[in-house]
């Protein structure tokens, strides 16, 4: 019982810090807002770096893989997609950014974190490099991912209190419990109102 016990008070904390991290995220929309409706990030997403130009301002694609923290496969989808401008083979056959790339996958990373799409991205970071403003559609999406989260936030905290609950009754009920009795504590769940059950299931779509 003392382990069924502490696996509910490890959930409620682990509730507690999923709600601190969501607020920690949310305080970041407004830097990606920055980054993303900004200009002179990089060269473009159509631009390729010029031959002449590789030196030690450039970076192999290992080696921003490694500065970013991303897979060289990932750096390829992201010049794809047009999210990173399109790398330059040199003469041995290695792929160069320019140091500016690093940067921008930075900022990819930290959207995707956010709820953005590469889709998305690719779109916004697109109509930005020829010439458009997209600093509207940035703020509609990131409006849509905030009330997304504060739902979230919201199922969250329902959660933690009645998990806390949960705990409160189930402690009682252990102290009323003879020594090698069970206390059918998992059974009391399917008493719970539907309410917070079909909390639980909303939670759990992917």
């Amino acid at each position: 019982m003392s382990a069924l016990r502490e696996a509910v008070e490890n959930t409620a904390s682990e509730g507690l810090r999923l709600l601190h991290e969501a607020r920690v995220v949310s305080m970041s929309v407004i830097a990606i807002l920055r980054q993303l409706t900004g200009r002179g990030l990089d060269s473009g997403t159509n631009s390729r770096v010029d031959t002449s130009a590789v030196s030690n301002d450039s970076l192999r694609s290992g080696e921003l893989a490694r500065l970013t923290g991303v897979s060289a496969d990932t750096l390829r989808h992201y010049e794809k997609l047009g999210i990173l401008a399109m790398s330059q083979r040199t003469t041995g056959g290695y792929r160069m950014f320019p140091r500016s790339a690093v940067e921008r996958v930075q900022l990819a990373q930290r959207a995707l974190q956010l709820g953005f799409s590469l889709h998305e991205l690719s779109e916004i970071l697109r109509t930005r490099e020829n010439g458009g403003a997209p600093c509207h559609r940035v703020l509609k999406l990131t409006e849509e991912k905030l009330r997304s989260l504060d739902q979230q936030i919201e199922q969250l905290q329902e959660t933690q209190a009645y998990m806390r609950r949960l705990v409160r009754e189930w402690k009682e009920k252990l102290k009323h419990t003879p020594p090698g009795s069970k206390a059918m504590l998992l059974h009391s769940l399917v008493d719970t109102p539907t309410k917070r059950s079909n909390n639980l299931k909303r939670r759990s779509r992917p």
